[in-house]
């Protein structure tokens, strides 16, 4: 199957080129404003589906919208019809068409279009006005609020808002890739008329902003947001795609000692926290109990011993651990219990706690095991 992608290096292009050579379609025709205009009708005669996303929406000079998003629909349409190709075709619109500006009208001429070219050719088209679009590759300071917030945010740049309560409904990129691939399929959402993408997201400007403020804080908090909740996972994905290069890592503060050390790695309001630790050789850490809070203990390099005894029993219950076979060990409340290196080097645990550590009520009571 040859498909035609036209506006092929715009943020919906790029996603859903990358998304079909995933999914092994190796002949993709690739057209965009830097392709030879001359290869248009090679593209047309060729053409099993046609996915147009090409269009202007922050032109110099408001004709250009026309031009743009009607002009080279019609271009499109009449070299289809030359070649007598009635391929299935998909247009990227807007919900902005009901709206009385500019870019809408030029959109809804585009709409009209094509279905004028379906009634003429019994071709299949597909009309999807998508809302707001967002996720990675896409421009900042361009057309859309969330990528600049991210990559302002994600920079150190100031960021404005200037209406908290405007409402924003968006969609993502990958759920928009997918349902483009089911219309690839002959599957696509169709209601009455349109195409839509069947998972949308309705938030705050505001709440926007809050949550890719709090993203960049998590670092420092080394915490990870609330991914059950599927726009807050979806985001957060698009601001790390907006870090600079140079700032993919991040420091976290190793609390160090003569015995090794212990550092915080994640902490999750509901999913609890997880830490690495390090024992020098001969060293023996914990002694404690807890009531409530329980753990659990991954040796993954090393080699010690974890040993546990009910508070109110003289018996010493001995688990032996090594890097060499991963196997985890769960730390029962009510069981005092220690983690002893046994090896000639260090030894490293991975250690999660069903809480983060709450200074004013740790639920930590030491006991010699």
């Amino acid at each position: 199957m040859k498909i035609l992608v036209t506006g092929a290096k715009g943020f919906i292009g790029k996603n859903l080129i990358a998304e079909l050579k995933n999914q092994n379609y190796t002949d993709i025709l690739q057209y965009s404003r830097e392709t030879n205009p001359d290869l248009l009708d090679d593209y047309c005669r060729e053409a099993d589906f046609v996915f147009h996303l090409a269009g202007v929406n922050r032109p110099k000079e408001q004709h250009e919208f026309m031009e743009g998003n009607y002009g080279f629909t019609s271009t499109l349409l009449e070299t289809l019809k030359k070649h007598q190709n009635s391929c299935p075709v998909m247009i990227s619109s807007s919900t902005q068409v009901n709206l009385d500006n500019p870019y809408g009208n030029s959109k809804k001429a585009g709409e009209d279009l094509l279905f004028d070219y379906s009634k003429q050719t019994g071709a299949k088209v597909l009309v999807y006005r998508f809302p707001n679009v967002f996720g990675k590759w896409c421009r900042p300071n361009y057309n859309s609020a969330v990528a600049t917030f991210c990559h302002n945010i994600a920079n150190g740049l100031p960021i404005t808002v200037n209406d908290r309560n405007v409402v924003m409904n968006l969609v993502y990129i990958d759920d928009v890739i997918e349902e483009m691939i089911q219309a690839l399929n002959d599957n696509e959402n169709k209601v009455v008329e349109f195409c839509e993408v069947p998972v949308n997201h309705t938030i705050t400007l505001g709440e926007i902003a809050d949550l890719i403020h709090s993203f960049k804080n998590s670092r420092e908090e080394r915490s990870i947001p609330n991914m059950s909740d599927p726009f807050t996972k979806k985001l957060y994905s698009t601001y790390l795609s907006y870090l600079p290069e140079d700032q993919f890592s991040y420091d976290l503060k190793m609390n160090v000692d003569q015995r090794g050390s212990f550092t915080e790695f994640i902490k999750t309001p509901d999913r609890g926290q997880v830490s690495v630790n390090i024992s020098k050789p001969g060293i023996t850490k914990g002694n404690h109990w807890h009531h409530t809070k329980n753990e659990k203990f991954l040796v993954v390099s090393g080699k010690g011993v974890i040993r546990f005894r009910k508070i109110d029993s003289d018996e010493v219950i001995e688990y032996f651990v090594s890097g060499e076979k991963m196997e985890v060990v769960d730390i029962p409340v009510g069981y005092t219990h220690n983690i002893e290196n046994l090896g000639d080097t260090d030894m490293v645990t991975i250690m999660w706690a069903n809480e983060p550590l709450d200074p004013d009520k740790p639920d930590t009571y030491y006991l010699e095991v």
